[in-house]
């Protein structure tokens, strides 16, 4: 089972991710927002690709949900902390970080 405190390690942990407040939710960024953090701590909505929010929705229902807005059209997944493991929400996050990257960050870790 993860948690608020799980989420906030592991992205942290991420090169260049900053934590900021966004709303009545904390942000992790890094060139742009990736997760925001729930002030209950029960969920996050994360950025994914389309295809990448089929795909974990499908695979693991109890978990991910789409948000049921314009934004979840574009990716943006809320994760159940308690139903997830540490494995699944650091898997994701990784995920969502990718796509907030900077572009020149992203070609240098390529190479």
């Amino acid at each position: 089972m993860a948690n608020a405190a799980d989420l906030r390690r592991l992205a942290l942990a991420l090169p260049g991710t900053t934590e900021a407040p966004h709303f009545d939710r904390a942000a992790f960024k890094v060139a742009r927002i990736y997760v925001t953090l729930a002030g209950d701590g029960m969920t996050a909505n994360l950025k994914l690709t389309p295809d990448e929010q089929e795909l974990k929705c499908t695979v693991a229902e109890d978990i991910f949900k789409p948000l049921d807005n314009a934004w979840g059209r574009q990716g943006w997944t809320t994760i159940y902390l308690p139903a997830a493991t540490e494995a699944d929400l650091s898997d994701v996050l990784e995920m969502a970080w990718r796509h907030a990257e900077p572009k020149v960050v992203a070609r240098k870790r390529a190479r």
